[in-house]
């Protein structure tokens, strides 16, 4: 093992001998041991994204008043559900955040996981387009977030106020973000998906499919297969494998 890193599921609640009862403690807490860490020489800080529960919700200012504090150990997700997201404001927080950060966010994004809510992201206001499924969508919005975080334009200038035509990127923009973001895989499929897309894989311990395989075999396995030869042209494999375990 080269490199290991901490990942928190964030829970807070009252109940009988519990030292994180209130959502403040949980965030503060969760700041104090990323710095505690990175001092003994850990190498990363992940923290899982779940709404609608005591956990956390909104990984953006809790990894930027880490970065704020650090300035070694990795910071990121495991993972955020891109169903939930507007992905132009959260290119912004992303970058804002890895700016801060000087480069070191791994972010991680997919479909989600199972959740207390029935239809969470429709009380967002997010909803399937017509003949779309949920990951369909999350894949639709993650398609728009890195486009985004690229520098891409979205939005079409007012000359009035700019002086020029054409599309306006997001600002900030941190340029080699794109190059740090990790789809959480559940499947050999969105494994191999997420290869297409150029996209590093970061393994789930939520598999979601019975092949007969020890899921301790099926995540180095998912992750070989993602970068098998005879991928569509122009797309590229996997950059980086890591492990989402808990």
């Amino acid at each position: 093992m080269e490199r290991i890193a901490f990942l928190s599921f964030g829970h807070w609640g009252p109940g009988r001998g519990s030292r994180t009862r209130s959502a403040r403690e949980a965030l503060l807490q969760g700041i104090e041991l990323a710095v505690a860490a990175e001092e003994i020489g850990v190498d990363g800080a992940f923290f899982r994204v779940h709404h609608f529960a005591r956990q956390q919700a909104s990984p953006f200012p809790l990894l930027a008043a880490i970065a704020a504090r650090t300035s070694r150990i990795e910071i990121g997700t495991g993972v955020i559900d891109m169903r939930y997201e507007n992905p132009l404001y959260m290119a912004e927080e992303a970058a804002a955040t890895d700016l801060i950060s000087g480069g070191r966010l791994q972010l991680g994004i997919s479909r989600g996981s199972p959740e207390p809510a029935k239809d969470g992201a429709a009380a967002f206001g997010y909803v399937p387009a017509e003949g779309e499924t949920p990951a369909d969508m999350a894949r639709r919005h993650t398609e728009v977030f890195r486009h985004a975080i690229a520098g891409g334009g979205v939005a079409e200038a007012d000359p009035q106020f700019t002086g020029t035509t054409g599309l306006l990127p997001i600002q900030p923009t941190s340029y080699d973000l794109p190059q740090r973001i990790w789809w959480g895989a559940g499947t050999r499929q969105t494994a191999v998906w997420a290869a297409e897309q150029g996209m590093n894989l970061m393994s789930s311990t939520l598999l979601t499919e019975d092949t007969g395989v020890p899921s301790g075999s099926c995540r180095p396995s998912r992750s070989a297969c993602s970068a098998r030869p005879g991928r569509p042209p122009g797309t590229s494999s996997n950059r980086g494998f890591r492990s989402a375990a808990a």
